[in-house]
């Protein structure tokens, strides 16, 4: 017969507070195979004397057999499915690989939706102007540490850092009206404009300068970088802007 696996968990329970890491230990080492003895800590009292007696700074604490594993990470550490942030790589496409995915996806659905057919060529306008929106909608979660990062390689926002905290409003406004094909007459130049500026910026920085720096492109705190993936999206947007001049003469 095999046998049990088991383990010990200590964590927070209380009535104003269920500690998320706890419930998150739990589940995992359950997903593992673990039979787990589960001891909630219900009071502050009960919670430091726990963490006086193991000489421990915080709670969950996970024990296999008689050795300490540790809070969530730790756990996760132990059964190898994270590394810490020291030991991760510094570079990472997940964020924009990401944003590609699910902007790709909403343009085939809703062309589905609209035309009865996900392979139509507004569900291709609608995949630049969705990822267009959703690249700018995290640069604008702190417009602060963005403009830091861009100005470190765009032109003009070297020479004109205004326009380094403008740059994600301009981009998510572009998006939006040329998702709905509203007001060419200002989408149109503004995607030509902060396109053409940020692949000529881009280009310089690694194909000239050779420069091996991030990309602002996912928001300042992205790990993406700076390279093919942010001169297509710069790419994008000018091809974007183009067709929208092309696409009346065309009669589409």
């Amino acid at each position: 017969m095999t046998k049990t696996k088991t383990a010990k968990l200590y964590r927070m329970v209380m009535d104003k507070h269920v500690c998320p890491y706890g419930l998150k230990s739990k589940w995992l080492l359950e997903s593992k195979g673990y039979a787990v003895e589960d001891h909630p800590l219900t009071t502050r009292e009960a919670t430091d004397a726990f963490k006086a007696e193991h000489d421990v700074k915080t709670t969950p604490q996970t024990f296999i057999g008689d050795k300490r594993i540790g809070g969530y990470d730790a756990l996760r550490v132990h059964f190898g499915d994270w590394q810490p942030e020291e030991e991760r790589p510094e570079t990472s496409y997940r964020p924009v690989l990401a944003v590609f995915a699910v902007a790709a996806l909403l343009a085939l659905a809703l062309s589905s939706w609209a035309f009865g057919s996900p392979l139509t060529i507004r569900a291709g306008e609608w995949f630049i102007a969705f990822s267009m929106a959703m690249l700018a909608m995290l640069k604008l979660q702190d417009v602060e540490q963005f403009s830091s990062m861009f100005i470190g390689y765009d032109l003009l926002g070297r020479r004109f850092v205004p326009y380094a905290y403008a740059y994600p409003y301009l981009e998510a406004l572009a998006a939006v009206l040329m998702a709905g094909h509203l007001l060419p007459q200002v989408s149109v130049p503004l995607a030509l404009f902060i396109g053409t500026i940020g692949a000529i910026s881009v280009y310089y920085a690694v194909y000239v300068q050779k420069r091996d720096i991030k990309c602002a492109c996912v928001g300042g705190s992205g790990k993406v970088p700076l390279g093919f993936v942010s001169l297509t999206e710069n790419l994008a947007m000018i091809a974007m802007a183009l067709w929208m001049i092309a696409r009346p003469a065309l009669g589409l």
